[in-house]
């Protein structure tokens, strides 16, 4: 006489789960361009204070370049320090 066996394997059913996660928004200028822009100005009203001549050319041009980068850098911190969120939902099929 043939008996019914039950399977132990466990169930490959997958289900569904579904988590709350936080997520970082990008910064709307992710290439710190005001910051650049701005500190590219700065430096170069700077620079021109000083030098005569070529030389006035020289800092004016230091002052772009240095003020330039500064500005990035000063952007780029603010926007690392000043993130902002918002909380998805992220869903995976699971297998028991």
């Amino acid at each position: 006489m043939a008996s019914a066996q039950q399977s132990s394997t466990p169930s490959t059913q997958p289900h569904r789960v579904c988590r709350k996660v936080r997520v970082e928004d990008r910064p709307k200028d992710k290439h710190q361009i005001a910051g650049t822009l701005l500190g590219a100005a700065a430096g170069g009203l700077v620079g021109n204070q000083f030098g005569g001549g070529k030389g006035k050319v020289l800092t004016t041009a230091g002052g772009v370049v240095a003020g330039g980068y500064a500005g990035k850098k000063v952007q780029e911190s603010h926007q690392q320090n000043h993130a902002t969120y918002h909380y998805e939902e992220r869903c995976y099929d699971e297998r028991q």
